[in-house]
């Protein structure tokens, strides 16, 4: 494993190494806009940077930095800008403050914009947060479940399966969540304890639809 992992190392410097190949891509799109962002495996280890053209989706530069200070951060943009040499019309990030001090000493007057993963993260936050709170609300309606197991003794079996069976569904909704703001965890409690709610009223009105039956029957 680590001799292929070592070959792949090579391989992909080989890729980045090959300026004329990037210089060709750059010169036929004849603009660049750049998205850079670092990753730290470990704490306290090296950050791997990686700058890229978001119109082609080339990696333009990838290289290790010990420190994400502004003038390193500055640095490696430069290096882009002066090997490909084409205008760049924005550059796109996490809003980390290192880096957009690095794009105002760089790249001075470019737009840097948020990327949109952040973005919406960043406008989510009210949204998922008022999810949570209705959640929580809707928890206090539907607690005792195990009481309701525990006290379970019916002579019917049938009756116990269909009582068994509805606190099992109740069980589920309040476990099964979802992934915010797109599947709001809050909102798929409330449609799935609707459907439950809605159940049990048709099973109430099966249930007195019969006793009419046969208190009907009986007066006969």
């Amino acid at each position: 494993m680590t001799h292929l992992l070592a070959r792949y190392d090579e391989l992909v410097s080989l890729w980045l190494r090959n300026v004329s190949r990037l210089k060709a891509v750059a010169k036929e799109q004849g603009r660049l806009i750049l998205a850079i962002d670092g990753m730290q495996p470990e704490v306290g280890h090296e950050v791997l940077w990686v700058i890229r053209d978001c119109l082609s989706g080339e990696i333009l530069l990838a290289k290790t930095l010990l420190s994400s200070k502004t003038q390193d951060l500055a640095t490696l943009l430069l290096e882009v800008k002066n090997t490909l040499d084409v205008p760049i019309d924005g550059v796109v990030s996490d809003g980390q403050q290192s880096i957009r001090k690095a794009v105002e000493v760089a790249l001075p007057g470019i737009a840097h914009g948020l990327c949109h993963f952040h973005y919406l993260k960043e406008a989510s936050k009210i949204i998922y947060e008022a999810d949570r709170h209705a959640k929580k609300e809707l928890k206090k309606h539907v607690r005792g479940i195990r009481k309701i197991e525990n006290s379970i003794r019916d002579d019917d079996q049938e009756i116990e399966a269909v009582v068994i069976s509805y606190c099992l569904a109740v069980r589920g909704s309040l476990t099964s969540d979802g992934r915010p703001p797109l599947d709001a965890s809050g909102l798929k409690l409330q449609e799935r304890l609707t459907l439950i709610k809605q159940s049990l009223q048709k099973v109430e009105k099966k249930k007195t639809a019969a006793t009419i039956n046969q208190a009907q029957t009986d007066s006969f």
